[in-house]
C-alpha cells in the first residue's frame, strides 16, 4: 500500500489551479492556430489572433488568461493500492484550490448560498470534486478551471430512443445555436450520450478534457462528432458571435450504455479558454 501525504495534494492542487488559468494549453493553441487557416472571415481572423495573443501575453507575464478564472472542478482518480495520510482527501483538494487562488491572485468566483444572499466565499472553495477508484498505486489530480459563461449554456435532454442519431445532432446544434456569442466561441463541445440524466452530464464534461479535436476511438461517435461538427460550423455564429464558418474548435462524444427505455444527451460547452492541467502522484 503506497501512501501520499494530505499536504503534496494540497500543494499539487494550488499549483494546477495557478497553471491552468494562465497557460493555455499546446492543444487549445494549435486548434486556434488550424481554426485561423481556415475562417473565412476577417473579423473573426483577428479575434483568433487576438486569442493568441493574449495566450502569448499570460504566459509570459504570469497572468490570468481571462478574468474569469472558472468554478474548480476536480476529477481525482484514486489507485486502489493508494493510501491518503495526514488529512481528508476532499478537505486536501478544497485547501490546495483555497491556496492556489489565494497565491495565484485568482477572482474568487464562488457564492456559498446560491439561491439566497449569494455571499462569497472569498477563496473559490468548495470546488466539485469527481472521484473515481482506478488500478494501481497513483494518484492522477485534473484541474478544470470553468468559466460561468459557457458552463452557463449546458444542457440536458432526455430524449425517447426513437429519436435517435438525427435527434442527438439536432439537439446539439440547437444549444449552440440558441448560445449564440455567449459562451464566447470558437467553443469546444462536450456531448455526453447514455448511461442516466446524472452520468451523461458528467460525461459531456469529461469529455472537454480530450486532447482538442482528437477523434474518440470509437468509430461510431468519431462520425457523430464529424457531423456535428460540420453542422455546427454551418450555423455562422463565428468567433466571439462575429460572424464566420468557426464556430467550435471540436466535438467531443463520449457515450455509455443506457436503459432500453432512455437517451439521455447532455451538451457542456467550454469557451475557447479551455483551460486544464493535470498531475500523478
Amino acid at each position: 500500500m503506497r501512501e501520499i501525504h494530505c499536504e503534496q495534494i494540497a500543494e499539487t492542487v494550488a499549483r494546477l489551479c495557478i497553471e491552468a488559468c494562465y497557460d493555455l494549453p499546446p492543444d487549445v493553441i494549435q486548434a486556434v492556430q488550424k481554426a485561423l487557416q481556415v475562417e473565412t472571415s476577417e473579423m473573426g481572423r483577428e479575434f483568433l489572433r487576438q486569442i493568441l495573443e493574449n495566450a502569448a501575453i499570460a504566459r509570459r507575464g504570469e497572468f490570468p488568461l481571462c478574468q474569469d478564472t472558472g468554478f474548480t472542478v476536480v476529477f481525482l482518480e484514486v489507485g486502489q493500492d493508494v493510501r491518503i495520510v495526514g488529512g481528508d482527501l476532499n478537505q486536501c483538494v478544497e485547501e490546495g484550490v483555497r491556496r492556489g487562488y489565494r497565491e495565484g491572485y485568482l477572482r474568487k468566483s464562488v457564492v456559498k448560498q446560491p439561491y439566497s444572499a449569494r455571499i462569497n466565499t472569498q477563496d473559490n472553495t468548495p470546488p466539485v470534486i469527481h472521484t473515481k477508484i482506478v488500478p494501481g498505486d497513483r494518484l492522477k489530480i485534473t484541474v478544470m478551471p470553468k468559466g460561468g459563461g459557457s458552463e452557463n449554456k449546458s444542457c440536458l435532454k432526455m430524449m425517447t430512443p426513437a429519436m435517435g442519431r438525427q435527434g442527438i445532432i439536432d439537439f446539439v446544434v440547437q444549444v449552440v445555436d440558441e448560445a449564440g456569442a455567449d459562451p464566447c466561441p470558437p467553443v469546444i463541445i462536450g456531448v455526453g450520450i447514455g448511461g442516466t440524466a446524472d452520468y451523461a452530464l458528467l460525461l459531456a464534461k469529461e469529455a472537454l478534457l480530450r486532447e482538442v479535436g482528437k477523434p474518440s476511438e470509437n468509430p461510431e461517435d468519431a462520425a457523430l462528432e464529424a457531423e456535428i461538427l460540420q453542422r455546427v460550423n454551418g450555423l455562422g455564429i463565428g468567433p466571439q458571435g462575429l460572424g464566420g464558418n468557426v464556430t467550435a474548435l471540436a466535438v467531443h462524444v463520449k457515450s455509455y450504455p443506457c436503459h432500453i427505455a432512455s437517451l439521455p444527451v447532455a451538451v457542456n460547452l467550454q469557451c475557447h479558454s479551455a483551460r486544464h492541467k493535470e498531475a500523478v502522484l
